[in-house]
């Protein structure tokens, strides 16, 4: 394959032009090392080399001026804006700069295309006075507001421009404009020299107006990088652009339109791969590599080109080990970088001004890695550890400063670097960021580890900073965090980390762009979907539609045909292309092919080999977990069994046995989280101790209607100082948490309301015991070490004389809950039979201790389902049977006391391992 750049090269030498003299433009400066190593190989003899030149920095030096990053355009533009504007019609500059990078690319645009800029300001100041007719007495405030910004821009502009000309700066399209300008006089001063502009393709009116008055005057040659292809067909948009120049440019008129050529029609395998999401594609790319086996020539001849240019770092943790050598073209963005990710959650819990931080954000900021690492982070004495199990203990939802150094031990410099209030300001806000980018580096340059690339993350948000800081003291219009944040994330999207790396060697890992002017044997592309190649209707303008059109203004379509050159241009002369596209729908994107890949196929040129690439993805049934009852296991087991089963542990280990062996033979317990609203089991927790502070003082007595009354209006109180027991420093005075606090109470007298009245229907209630511990030992034939089970029953009573066994239970529990038919499955299904099982538990033990004599009654008290009053356990003849047997005899509790000790009998059994159950 011979290059476009060196077939440009072979003609300039056929013409006998001296290199040394000559000065090249191209689209982008990367393609001048191209050019350098074409020409080295060309040459027979050392020679100076030529000036090559990127079309931006030409045309700077053409129109004398200095163009200015983006970001301090937009502090100038406002610096005119505030000279035009009344004080009290400015918008403060956080709210300009959400509009303002709008209006400078279309100043951008009307001056790149040398439209009159005074004409077209007019036109759209009357197409709003029209949209919003009505008489300026009869105008809102809106609309009077918006008609006085569209009759401003004029000013504007004049303002902005004549300030930026004054300095010797401009934003780009001001450039061209000046450039164009200017023209006349460089072509009078340079008449000796030879400019040649190769491999442009979509031109704005001032480069076209400059190249043209160049080429007239007889100093420059253009080559095109263009298949007659697409030339020839008027509707292909990959010609669309030189087509105009062929035909539109007086210059061609006169002189032939060479550097047409053919290596499109040549035979190319092409490949479209459909695969699923990005990660898929990236993977898939690694997979094409591993595959084609390059060798070292053929891998610099290798391009993978980056639709979605977020795909770098997977595609660069995907690539073969085999690919020693790479060349990443496009820089890392460092809104990427980890570092990033540590100033966002800063920011977030300073934009607010309340004085006291959301737990989650305080715990996100201290346990990110970059500030982690500040703190001491041996495994012994670990401050954020202890500082963020102490707002998990706690139920601390919201922090301030303050109560974070409380508990911060002897951390409190970082805890007020990192938490301290950055009262809106600002220079406070800039200094504290620079503060911790210094502490960073010397925590960093502590560690025995070379940490080279984390200093280059640190060194470049340094330098964003500084920027900052400089803005802040140049302009003074930053006044708030928020107008800060905003230019800092503006900072940080235009801001990259460039890689290292042999240009001219290895594989080529490059965006869309990148890929102008060069030419490769072998083309990955990647992200080819609708909304990313080409990017669709995106319109981010104050300029309508038909009005850029009107005057001759750049519209979408534009844009698409600028991609689809791209696209063709890849394969013009590509020997081996293959095209990916993600299958799934990706919010906007994805899941749609883009219409360049349907129009390769319609084409019929080609033959294009399509297929789905889905993932090797093996089938296998994850094995149940099974844990041997060793030694050590048995001996746990026989120390739990001394402590005593509690009914709880035992229906956990009936609902999953693996559970059982992490709770009790393991140790393990549910991670302890803020209670950010108050957890189920709080609700219950406080409810039992509530009930137990009202009916403890009668034990043994008789329930009074009088007194259950007198217990009301203590409700709230007694409800209040348990939350506050169990709930810590938890807040229940506010949203959801004081609804559950009002739930509670709402529950607990309910339940005094129906006490009263049975009460008050004739019955009578006697209290005998409330939150009564009670144990029991069994002795099972084939266990040789004790056996106990404990227990709490919440209430024991007499109810018209009858003793009953209470369960309280917070939730809600149907009477078919605490009804069995078979015995066997008590102890094997725990949705249908726990609550029963715990309720004979209770009756079980008391009875062993003669604490209860039978027959009695047991059951559940639900309150949510308090209208149904006790849910008594009760046994059923069949699954239909209507009648039950619920007083529970002698009888009843050695059916009970057979299942029990089957039950026990397993779980101590060496033979019988904790197997795992699969749980719906």
């Amino acid at each position: 394959m011979i290059s476009f750049i060196k077939s440009v090269l072979v003609d300039l030498k056929g013409e006998n032009l001296n290199f040394e003299d000559l000065e090249f433009i191209l689209p982008n400066k990367r393609a001048g090392i191209f050019l350098k190593h074409q020409l080295a190989e060309l040459i027979d003899k050392p020679i100076f080399s030529p000036k090559i030149k990127g079309i931006e920095e030409f045309v700077e030096d053409l129109s004398g001026l200095t163009v200015i990053s983006n970001i301090e355009l937009v502090f100038k533009l406002y610096n005119a804006y505030v000279e035009i504007m009344p004080n009290s019609e400015c918008e403060p500059f956080d709210s300009f700069t959400k509009w303002a990078q709008i209006l400078l690319q279309d100043f951008n645009e009307i001056d790149r295309h040398l439209v009159k800029q005074h004409h077209i300001f007019e036109y759209l100041n009357a197409i709003n006075e029209i949209n919003h007719w009505s008489k300026p007495n009869n105008q809102t405030e809106l609309i009077s507001e918006h008609l006085k910004f569209w009759n401003s821009l004029s000013k504007l502009y004049d303002k902005f421009t004549d300030n930026l000309l004054q300095n010797k700066s401009a934003y780009q399209g001001l450039a061209y404009r000046e450039a164009c300008e200017n023209i006349e006089i460089y072509i009078e001063n340079n008449l000796d020299k030879t400019l040649v502009f190769l491999g442009f393709n979509a031109l704005n009116k001032a480069e076209s107006n400059i190249i043209q008055a160049l080429l007239q005057s007889d100093i420059a040659h253009v080559y095109w990088d263009i298949d007659e292809t697409f030339v020839k067909n008027p509707i292909h948009d990959a010609g669309h652009f030189i087509r105009t120049h062929k035909t539109t440019w007086n210059y061609f008129k006169k002189n032939p339109f060479n550097w047409l050529h053919n290596h499109y029609q040549q035979e190319k395998s092409i490949n479209v791969v459909g695969v699923p999401k990005f990660i898929g594609q990236a993977k898939y790319i690694g997979q094409i590599l591993r595959e084609l086996n390059l060798n070292k020539e053929s891998l610099s001849q290798t391009a993978v080109v980056l639709g979605e240019e977020s795909l770098l770092l997977p595609v660069l943790n995907s690539l073969p080990n085999e690919i020693d050598k790479l060349n990443v073209t496009m820089g890392l963005n460092l809104k990427y970088v980890p570092l990033a990710s540590a100033f966002e959650a800063l920011f977030k819990i300073h934009k607010s001004q309340s004085g006291a931080y959301y737990y989650q954000d305080v715990v996100k900021v201290l346990t990110h890695p970059s500030f982690y690492c500040l703190f001491d982070a041996d495994e012994t004495n670990n401050s954020v550890e202890k500082i963020v199990t102490t707002i998990q203990t706690n139920n601390l939802t919201y922090l301030n400063l303050d109560k974070l150094k409380s508990i911060s031990g002897p951390h409190t410099h970082l805890i007020k670097l990192l938490f301290g209030d950055w009262k809106d300001s600002p220079n406070i806000a800039l200094e504290r960021c620079i503060e911790l980018i210094l502490e960073i580096k010397h925590s960093l340059n502590k560690q025995k580890k070379t940490k080279a690339l984390e200093l280059e993350y640190l060194h470049r948000f340094y330098a964003i900073f500084n920027q900052l800081i400089r803005f802040n003291t140049d302009y003074n219009h930053l006044s708030s965090i928020q107008a800060i944040y905003q230019v800092y994330k503006e900072l940080l999207a235009s801001e990259s980390l460039d890689f290292k790396g042999e240009p001219l060697e290895g594989l080529q890992l490059m965006g869309m762009l990148e890929s102008r002017v060069l030419d490769f044997e072998t083309v990955i592309i990647s992200s080819v979907n609708e909304g990313i190649l080409p990017a669709g209707k995106s319109n981010n303008s104050f300029i309508p539609f038909d009005v850029k059109i009107e005057n001759g203004l750049p519209t979408f379509k534009e844009k698409d045909a600028v991609y689809t050159y791209h696209f063709y241009h890849l394969l013009q002369r590509a020997k081996h292309v293959y095209i990916l596209y993600n299958t799934e729908n990706d919010a906007l994107n994805g899941g749609e092919k883009s219409r360049f890949i349907t129009q390769l196929e319609v084409e019929g040129i080609h033959k294009i080999n399509e297929v789905l690439a889905v993932p090797n993805i093996p089938l296998f049934t994850k094995p149940l977990l099974e844990i041997p009852k060793t030694k050590m296991v048995m001996d746990k087991i026989s120390e739990v069994s001394l402590n005593g089963f509690s009914p709880s542990s035992l229906t956990n280990y009936i609902r999953n046995p693996i559970d059982f062996y992490y709770q009790k033979i393991l140790g393990i317990k549910e991670y302890d989280d803020v209670e950010e609203h108050i957890a189920f089991n709080t609700l219950g927790s406080v409810i039992h101790n509530t009930l137990e502070d009202f009916y403890r003082p009668v034990e043994g007595k008789f329930l009074m209607i009088d007194y259950l009354k007198s217990l009301i209006p203590n409700i709230e109180d007694s409800v209040a100082k348990h939350f506050q027991k169990l709930y810590k420093e938890g807040d229940f005075t506010k949203g959801k948490n004081l609804i559950i606090f009002n739930i509670v109470q709402h529950y607990i007298k309910l339940f005094l309301e129906s006490e009263i009245k049975s009460l008050e229907d004739g019955n009578s209630i006697k209290v005998i015991a409330v939150e009564t511990d009670t144990n029991c030992a069994i002795e099972i034939n084939g266990i040789n070490f004790p056996i106990n089970i404990k227990g709490k029953v919440d209430r024991i009573d007499e109810f018209n004389g009858t003793r009953r066994i209470i369960d309280y239970k917070s939730g809600k529990v149907d009477q078919g809950k605490v009804e069995i038919v078979d015995w066997d499955s008590i102890t094997t299904d725990y949705d249908k039979f726990s609550k029963s099982f715990q309720v004979l538990c209770y009756v079980y033990m008391m009875h062993k201790q003669n604490a209860i004599e039978l027959p009695v009654e047991a059951g559940i008290i639900s309150f949510k389902n308090l209208s149904k009053g006790l849910l008594k356990f009760g046994v059923k003849s069949s699954a239909r049977a209507r009648t039950k047997d619920q007083l529970i005899t002698k009888d009843t509790l050695d059916n009970f006391e057979i299942e029990l000790k089957k039950l026990i009998l397993e779980i101590c059994n060496p033979d019988i391992n904790f197997i795992e159950k699969e749980l719906e």
